[in-house]
């Protein structure tokens, strides 16, 4: 082999070489790039939307929510989910927006929804949320109601598009009914607000009474429009006598205008449940099982005051989507949707048990905690309901009640 022919071999290896070099880095950099993408974090925005509503004026403002009521649990849900999103590849944010009509709402929903964002928690009223139901078909959006328990939205309206975490007013009527029973106090005295949400309130104990036998002996409607805190002792025993004996009184009294004066006046010394006395509700602050303690630590060290019931279905809501984004591992709002509102999904709630949604209604199941002002009491469902396929859905609508339009 001459020297030139040496030569142009050894350019030819040297350019092999470079090529070989060069298809090399490109390979390891697709690659990186292709796993880069595969473990790049799934990012999630939630938007809290809720319509400024003019405050309820009631005699009385001890029971006045906290305006950021609802917020501030999902503002500690995104935080809990992110401290698990580090290690998974996950990430939320929260943005709030507070419009002054239904109609602002749904544009800033819409403006939203085009700009990418598909999670809704939403604090507004039953007519709203119809609205947004009809805006919300055929697309991939979760809207989440977290703070209207109307019960037209889970029986009648059937909204398809909306998922419920707070409990309606069906659900806790029936989880004081089931109470009832198991004291085996069967006789009701019904009081009831004039308000629309009043009438409510006491239509839903009423179907509950109905489910599960009890007898309600009389209703009376407050009427009083004059401040009786001075005169309670005189007026509410006269206001509570009847022609029957009673067990309990209930009272359906949604802004607690009236309802803390009837607990030790009434004309027989009797329980009083429902919107005083003995609660049922999702949330309170003297939960403490099922490491319920630890949330409740967490809130009030972010918060400093109590997580109560609307923060608490902000929270799960939030919870909702973590849950599925995690065990699905996707970001693709259609595989969330699709496992949200499957079988397979389970959300861990401080509740002992598993959550999940109802198939015909979008109504949370869960538990109710029975509570009084400083104390928890019991938990319903009771020992001892039964139901086909889930106990837990001897609380409110079940599928064969269900009357949709």
């Amino acid at each position: 082999m001459n020297m030139e022919t040496s030569r142009l071999l050894k350019q030819k290896i040297s350019v092999i070489n470079r090529l070989t070099w060069v298809l090399s880095t490109v390979c390891i950099l697709l690659w990186n790039g292709h796993s880069a993408a595969e473990n790049a974090p799934l990012s999630f925005e939630v938007n809290y939307v809720k319509l400024d509503e003019a405050p309820v004026a009631t005699f009385s403002n001890i029971n006045v929510l906290p305006e950021d009521s609802g917020l501030l649990g999902a503002q500690l849900a995104v935080a809990d989910a992110n401290s698990t999103g580090r290690f998974i590849g996950q990430s939320f944010t929260l943005s709030k927006f507070k419009l002054h009509a239904p109609q602002e709402l749904l544009k800033r929903i819409d403006q939203q929804f085009k700009n990418g964002v598909f999670i809704f928690l939403v604090s507004a009223d039953s007519g709203v949320f119809e609205t947004i139901d009809r805006w919300a078909k055929n697309k991939p959006v979760l809207v989440f109601n977290v703070n209207e328990p109307a019960d037209d939205m889970r029986h009648t309206l059937c909204l398809s598009s909306v998922l419920h975490t707070v409990p309606s007013y069906r659900m806790k009527s029936d989880a004081l009914a089931q109470w009832l029973v198991a004291k085996r106090l069967s006789k009701i005295l019904l009081i009831k607000g004039k308000g629309v949400a009043d009438e409510h309130i006491a239509y839903a104990f009423s179907l509950a009474a109905r489910r599960f036998g009890l007898s309600i002996i009389e209703q009376k409607v407050w009427d009083f429009n004059t401040d009786l805190r001075r005169s309670t002792q005189q007026e509410i025993p006269l206001f509570t006598q009847t022609s029957r004996p009673y067990d309990v009184v209930f009272v359906a009294d949604a802004h607690k205008d009236f309802a803390e004066f009837i607990p030790y006046n009434t004309y027989l010394p009797r329980p009083v449940i429902g919107s005083a006395g003995l609660e049922a509700l999702a949330w309170h602050r003297v939960i403490e099982q099922w490491g319920a303690a630890q949330l409740q630590s967490r809130f009030r060290k972010m918060a400093a005051r109590d997580m109560n019931e609307l923060d608490f279905s902000a929270y799960l809501a939030v919870q909702s989507v973590a849950q599925a984004a995690q065990q699905t591992g996707s970001g693709k709002p259609a595989e969330l949707i699709d496992y949200i509102h499957s079988d397979d999904f389970e959300l861990a709630a401080y509740k002992g048990r598993k959550l999940s949604f109802r198939s015909w209604n979008g109504q949370l199941r869960m538990p109710l905690a029975l509570v009084q002002p400083n104390a928890f009491v019991s938990e319903s469902p009771q020992a001892g309901m039964l139901h086909p396929t889930n106990e837990l859905d001897t609380l409110g609508f079940d599928a064969r009640e269900m009357r949709c339009k």
